[in-house]
């Protein structure tokens, strides 16, 4: 059985091909030619340079592979932006690139069996912020970022063709060993100071990215579960103040300034960094669009149909994910 990862060199990417090998699949990375590989250093992986851009090439590419190799069993396509300094580009990537995939599968001979794509809980907007109701399945989708807005389309794309089977995974907060964007705050309380934005605390969720991994695969291997659409997460809650004190717990740091800075101050903050970065010719990690993410109170959502269907039980509830990140960052040099 024969799976394709897009978007494999990053860090989720490089987790879904971990376990793609640990379950005895032959494994197919989907990788730009420039891409490290780093992080995927196992002989048995195979790569391809997908041509996203030029849906005639991409087509011709996928049926010189159909012909050499046969079809993929199944396509995992995680490959996206969430940073970009033309905001055009989210589209460009998050949605077409889904789009000519789809296209080249089917016109190539390449259907699979099932077609699984990473989304995000961007793609539904605002949630309730006055009872903090978590995101229900059945809630209307009204992204009100653009990275949202593309991760939106990409879906509709998918949901629209009917080629073969899919699967939509919306994963929340997603850390691990690797990831850089939850390090930044490790990193920052271990230096001894918290920095929360906003005076409201957030309500947040997490998943622990080998559990996603797991998700990815049951979703594949469960032949009566197709078209359909998932939350991903661990299914606790937490907010923004009690994820920073597990942190300082577990890296036993007995003092740490926690404070909260005003939106008012974080949005001038986006904005001056978004043109600096545009200035320098930079992704930001802080712009306009993610204010809009860091405002947002309520990252809540019910993953009771993922529960149910699939019989998902996280194995690494956030305790035991931050311990193992925590030792991978100072094993690796990234905490000292």
């Amino acid at each position: 059985m024969k799976v394709l990862i897009t978007g494999a060199s990053g860090f989720i990417g490089s987790f879904l091909v971990e376990e793609s090998l640990r379950r005895g699949y032959e494994t197919w990375a989907g990788i730009r030619a420039t891409s490290s590989r780093a992080r995927l250093q196992d002989k048995r992986i195979q790569f391809i340079d997908l041509k996203y851009d030029d849906p005639k090439k991409l087509t011709e590419q996928l049926s010189e592979y159909a012909g050499l190799h046969g079809a993929w069993d199944y396509v995992i396509h995680n490959a996206g932006l969430t940073k970009t300094l033309r905001k055009e580009n989210f589209f460009r990537v998050n949605a077409e690139h889904t789009r000519n995939l789809l296209e080249a599968l089917h016109a190539s001979g390449c259907a699979p069996r099932k077609f699984i794509l990473m989304s995000s809980l961007s793609s539904f907007g605002l949630g309730d912020e006055v009872n903090f109701t978590p995101f229900s399945l059945s809630d209307t989708q009204n992204p009100n970022t653009v990275y949202g807005q593309s991760k939106l389309k990409a879906e509709h794309y998918v949901r629209d063709q009917k080629y073969f089977p899919w699967i939509i995974l919306r994963p929340t907060g997603v850390y691990g060993p690797g990831d850089r964007d939850y390090f930044l705050e490790i990193k920052s309380i271990q230096s001894g100071l918290d920095l929360a934005v906003g005076i409201t605390p957030q309500r947040i969720t997490f998943i622990y990215v080998k559990d996603l991994a797991t998700v990815a695969f049951m979703a594949i291997e469960n032949e009566q579960i197709k078209n359909k659409h998932y939350f991903v997460a661990d299914g606790d809650q937490h907010t923004d103040e009690s994820f920073a004190n597990l942190i300082q717990e577990l890296l036993g740091k007995k003092k740490v300034i926690h404070a909260r800075i005003p939106l008012g101050l974080v949005k001038v903050a986006c904005w001056c960094s978004e043109q600096i970065g545009k200035l320098l010719g930079k992704e930001m990690t802080l712009n306009t669009d993610k204010y809009i993410i860091l405002k947002q109170r309520n990252w809540i959502c019910d993953v009771t149909p993922l529960q149910d269907d699939l019989g998902f039980i996280a194995s690494y509830p956030l305790r035991k994910g931050l311990e193992e990140s925590i030792e991978w960052y100072r094993k690796e040099g990234w905490l000292k």
